[in-house]
């Protein structure tokens, strides 16, 4: 394998830091983006994917000012070491805000929803530096957002450059991932996750089809990518159980023998719990069951929703979300095979900040038998190394019942539901794929997964597995293809 350095063409970089370069490259920024269009408009795609529009925006080392304007923010701030790409960027984009300033030297006195990185981080001779002053100008819920080259490509794009195919610079610091994920770590950065893209900068139809589209997504051929992305977050901050109240959604049909057991199971948890069912329409007497047992238990806080004309377990979490009080969502499956004892492990990996997105998992403890059926459990095997792979983090298992979000997070993905379409009848792929689409830390907790002691399931295996497959395909050709193909 090639070991990754670092290097410098000249002995006198330091002092090229101190102060704006004086061989400025800024007059040619424009004619090198143009002349290598199809890499920078996969740049702006990626971006673009990756950051709300009308959020607010710092680009650290904006040069021309095109990347900013192109992921469309309601506030946009550049800063640039060069005062002619800072020039030239206030003349192009006279509605977004630019400043002439070493990132080494970076004072703001703002905070802003994502920070972008692009390209420019091997550029910096202290880059730890650089994100400790980024810092101060973050709050919980910013994305730091990093773009940089493969080191594997350092001969091919010194090649380019001496062949003037490619910008040339006169310093690059070529960092593997390892290096780069933990200079974040060391400025107090927690990275959520990575991946790559590109494996053909230049346009040479059919060649780029084949190796952007298909080998570049492929695990052996995508370690040579071009373009690696890490996004992170701010280290996040622990908080205390009475900060936070709970909402237990319970959407059930015909689970009447498990209405009582779910009451006296679901563990108080923060300041509050509240319990809300859903009923899908049940004719085993499961309302007047739920009904039964508010009057039975009226120390809980308990509540019964109809869910009328909708259809399906996604519909009815949404109405129970839609309802809830609480600070923090939770989904408990009425069957009661994931069991309620754990729900205080998915609210202290949330509270504690180990993950954004809490999702259960039944594939790692052994079950009870008859807990699953051989095909169903092959079949979660298969889509969870299938979704980790579309999704580019890991889900052990995407079928679960049981996950946790907070709600200000919740409405985040309920407000951008447009991008992947209103498309999944469970419910579970709304938050999963929502969750990745707006950069939320996942975090996994293992549950141990029992026998149905009342009714029966609701899964049809292989009509439900064709509707898998096919939202696997929304995801592949939204997340992968970046929502569209060129």
């Amino acid at each position: 394998m090639v070991k990754p350095k670092s290097k410098t063409s000249d002995s006198s970089e330091a002092k090229t830091y101190e102060q704006p370069r004086k061989n400025s490259l800024s007059g040619n920024t424009l004619r090198w983006r143009k002349r290598n269009s199809y890499y920078y408009n996969w740049l702006d795609r990626i971006y673009k994917f990756v950051v709300r529009p009308n959020s607010r925006v710092l680009h650290v080392g904006c040069e021309c000012g095109d990347l900013l304007a192109a992921v469309e923010p309601s506030y946009g701030v550049g800063i640039d070491s060069d005062p002619k790409n800072i020039e030239t960027a206030k003349k192009r984009f006279p509605h977004l805000h630019f400043h002439a300033m070493d990132p080494h030297e970076l004072e703001l006195n703002e905070t802003f929803d994502y920070v972008l990185i692009c390209n420019s981080l091997g550029q910096w001779h202290d880059i730890q530096q650089v994100l400790e002053h980024i810092g101060p100008l973050t709050h919980e819920g910013t994305r730091i957002v990093i773009t940089y080259y493969n080191y594997l490509w350092e001969f091919i794009l010194g090649l380019g450059s001496l062949l003037r195919i490619r910008r040339p610079h006169s310093y690059q610091n070529w960092l593997p991932p390892q290096d780069i994920a933990n200079l974040l770590t060391l400025s107090n950065f927690d990275v959520i996750r990575r991946t790559s893209y590109l494996m053909m900068p230049k346009r040479i139809p059919p060649l780029t089809i084949l190796c952007n589209y298909f080998l570049s997504l492929l695990p052996v051929f995508r370690f040579f990518n071009l373009i690696n992305l890490v996004i992170a977050r701010p280290t996040p901050v622990v908080l205390r159980d009475d900060e936070l109240s709970v909402s237990v959604i319970i959407p059930c049909r015909n689970e009447r023998g498990n209405i009582e057991d779910a009451i006296t199971r679901i563990p108080e948890m923060g300041r509050e719990t509240e319990i809300i069912f859903v009923d899908g329409n049940s004719t085993d007497g499961t309302t007047g069951e739920i009904k039964s047992q508010i009057k039975k238990y009226p120390q809980r806080r308990i509540s019964l929703l109809h869910q009328g004309d909708g259809v399906g377990k996604g519909d009815a979490v949404r109405k129970g979300f839609a309802a809830a009080t609480g600070d923090v969502l939770v989904i408990q499956d009425a069957d009661l095979t994931a069991p309620p004892e754990d729900l205080p492990k998915f609210f202290r990996a949330l509270r504690d900040g180990k993950g954004e997105y809490i999702n259960g998992s039944r594939l790692v403890y052994p079950m009870e038998k008859q807990a699953m059926r051989f095909l169903n459990l092959l079949g979660n095997k298969f889509f969870g190394a299938l979704f980790s792979w579309l999704l580019g983090q890991k889900f052990r298992d995407t079928l679960c019942g049981t996950k946790m979000i907070s709600r200000k997070n919740y409405e985040l993905i309920s407000a951008n539901r447009s991008y992947f379409g209103d498309f999944d009848p469970f419910g579970d792929f709304d938050l999963i794929f929502g969750a990745v689409k707006q950069n939320l830390k996942v975090a996994e907790v293992p549950v141990a997964y029992r026998a149905r002691t009342y009714g029966v399931t609701n899964i049809s295996r292989f009509r439900h597995g064709w509707l898998l497959i096919k939202m696997s395909w929304i995801a592949f050709k939204k997340i992968k293809w970046l929502g569209k193909r060129r």
